[in-house]
């Protein structure tokens, strides 16, 4: 992945786990439903080409 893009799923599963209360031990969890919800979010965009994320 690029450096963007880790930049971004970052910035995003900070604020999963502030939302869900900042549990331990589940770091990798909030990364991945992050990637997932980008990824969901960019299928839908208009804006959206094939090489896109």
């Amino acid at each position: 992945m690029n450096r963007r893009i880790d930049e971004t799923v970052a910035v995003r599963a900070y604020e999963l786990w502030e939302q869900a209360g900042k549990p331990q031990g589940r770091d990798e969890e909030f990364w991945h439903l992050a990637e997932q919800q980008l990824l969901n979010e960019d299928k839908s965009s208009p804006l959206r080409t094939p090489d896109t994320l």
